[in-house]
């Protein structure tokens, strides 16, 4: 049932939550929404910084990872970004605009998965990347 508070999907606590809402996810896909806080760690002068943009889109593939999680059972794990490709900024958002970032799985090999990236305002693409994110499993 979307949209939801992607909140609880990502392993990621206050103050660093850089998601608000999955608005979609599905085996492979997602998008979040997230409004820029003036509060927010990763802002400056009223300028959400490049970190941010790349935060962002690490916790919406966690968001996707954390929905598929919940509807299997399983706890939701953590992800370490490993690497990141042809990270592009074309614009920096500043404190009340939204974004809305989505991701796409391109691979999964094991514990690695390999997205691509891109972040919006309004009809204007921000950013944009292709990123590895390491999956820490649960031994249980």
């Amino acid at each position: 049932m979307l949209p939801q508070s992607a909140i609880p999907l990502i392993p990621q606590k206050a103050p660093f939550v850089m998601v608000d809402e999955l608005l979609h996810a599905d085996e492979t896909t997602a998008k979040c929404s997230f409004i820029i806080r003036k509060d927010n760690p990763l802002v400056d002068q009223g300028i959400f910084q490049e970190g941010g943009l790349l935060e962002n889109i690490a916790q919406t593939a966690a968001a996707q990872a954390g929905y598929k999680a919940q509807a299997e059972n399983k706890p939701v794990a953590a992800g370490f970004i490993g690497s990141v490709r042809d990270f592009e900024v074309f614009a920096l958002p500043k404190t009340g605009d939204e974004l809305i970032t989505e991701i796409t799985v391109e691979d999964q090999v094991f514990d690695v998965t390999v997205i691509s990236g891109k972040v919006w305002h309004s009809a204007k693409l921000l950013a944009s990347c292709e990123m590895k994110i390491f999956i820490q499993q649960n031994n249980v």
